[in-house]
C-alpha cells in the first residue's frame, strides 16, 4: 500500500517546476515563490466534492483536467497569467488507476499552461479536490467585478449553455452532441483572451455558475444594471435544437460549468475586443437585469446555481 507520501512521488512529482518565479516546489513544509517587482500575486481556491460538483463515475482523468481549469478560469477573469497550484486530495482509498489517470489529466493541462504544481495535501474521506491557483497581473491592471460603467458593451467568449447541454445529456436527454459532453468535461480555461482584455474590457467574471448569476455579480458590485438581447445569445445548433425540443429557453442563461468570460467595455474600445467574443447587451444605470426577446423587454428574475439555496 502507498503511503502518502509515495503518492505524492509516484503520480505528482513528475516534473521540475517550469518558471523562474517558482524557488521551491514539493518536497518541503512550503513552496516559495518570489513576485518580479511590479507584480501582484492573485490567488484563487477551487472545491469539487463527489455528488455535487462530479457525478460518481465520472472519468478520472477528465476530473483531473477539471479540476484544474476551474481554477485556471478564474485567473483568466483577472487577466492573470497562471503561475503555480497547490493540490490537496482527500480520497475515500488509494486506487492508483484511478489516481494515474487523475494526475495525468492535471498535469497535461497544467503542462499546456505551464503551471508548476508547488504542494499540497492527502487525506482520507469523502472524495473531495481542492485547488489553490497562482498566477501574476502587473499592478493595478488586473480586471475586476466592481469596475463596469453605463454604456459599457457586454461581451461574451465562445459559446453559451454548451455545458449545460452536456450535463442535460448525462442525466438523460437524447442527443448525440460531443462537444457538449467536452464541454462540460473538459472545459479549457479562457487564459488567453483575458490577458489580451487587459487595457479594454471595464469588469470581467468567468461563467462558472451561469451567465444570469455570474452577470448579476458584476452588476451588484458595479452599483448598476443591464439589458442582455436575447436574440443575440451565440448557441450552437444542438444548443438551439434542445430549446426548440424542451422549450427549455433560459437553460443557456442559467446552467453552469461554461467557463467563458463575460467583460463589459467602453464603446470606445469595442474595436480592440478580441475575435470570437460577441456582445450580447448593454450596461444601464437602472439596476436589475432585464432579457430582450423578440423586441419585447423583460425583467428577468432567474439565478444562476447557488450552493445552500
Amino acid at each position: 500500500m502507498l503511503s502518502e507520501f509515495s503518492l505524492i512521488d509516484k503520480f505528482f512529482k513528475k516534473n521540475a517546476p517550469k518558471n523562474p518565479e517558482t524557488r521551491l516546489g514539493i518536497g518541503d513544509d512550503c513552496a516559495l515563490l518570489s513576485i518580479p517587482s511590479g507584480y501582484e500575486l492573485a490567488i484563487t481556491t477551487d472545491t469539487m466534492v463527489e455528488g455535487v460538483h462530479f457525478f460518481s463515475d465520472a472519468n478520472p482523468a477528465q476530473l483531473g483536467h477539471k479540476l484544474l481549469a476551474v481554477n485556471l478560469s478564474d485567473l483568466a477573469a483577472m487577466g492573470v497569467k497562471p503561475l503555480a497550484v497547490t493540490l490537496a486530495l482527500t480520497l475515500p482509498s488509494i486506487d492508483e488507476r484511478w489516481l494515474s489517470e487523475f494526475s495525468e489529466g492535471f498535469l497535461t493541462l497544467a503542462k499546456f499552461y505551464n503551471v508548476d504544481l508547488i504542494g499540497g495535501d492527502t487525506t482520507k474521506g469523502a472524495l473531495t479536490l481542492t485547488v489553490q491557483a497562482m498566477g501574476l497581473v502587473p499592478n493595478e491592471q488586473a480586471l475586476k467585478r466592481s469596475t463596469a460603467q453605463v454604456g459599457d458593451l457586454i461581451y461574451i467568449t465562445g459559446l453559451l449553455g454548451e455545458a449545460g447541454l452536456g450535463l442535460k445529456i448525462k442525466q438523460g436527454y437524447a442527443c448525440q452532441s460531443e462537444n457538449a459532453l467536452i464541454r462540460f468535461h473538459e472545459p479549457m480555461p479562457r487564459i488567453e483572451i483575458g490577458l489580451a482584455l487587459r487595457g479594454i474590457a471595464s469588469a470581467c467574471i468567468d461563467i462558472s455558475d451561469g451567465l444570469v448569476g455570474d452577470l448579476g455579480h458584476i452588476l451588484n458590485q458595479s452599483g448598476v444594471g443591464a439589458c442582455v438581447d436575447f436574440d443575440k445569445l451565440p448557441l450552437s445548433d444542438d444548443v438551439k435544437r434542445y430549446i426548440e425540443n424542451t422549450g427549455d429557453e433560459f437553460m443557456p442563461l442559467i446552467s453552469g460549468d461554461d467557463y467563458e468570460l463575460c467583460f463589459t467595455v467602453p464603446p470606445s474600445k469595442i474595436t480592440l475586443v478580441p475575435k470570437n467574443c460577441t456582445a450580447i447587451g448593454i450596461i444601464e444605470k437602472e439596476s436589475g437585469l432585464r432579457l430582450k426577446k423578440f423586441g419585447h423587454i423583460q425583467t428577468f428574475t432567474a439565478k444562476g446555481y447557488e450552493h445552500f439555496s
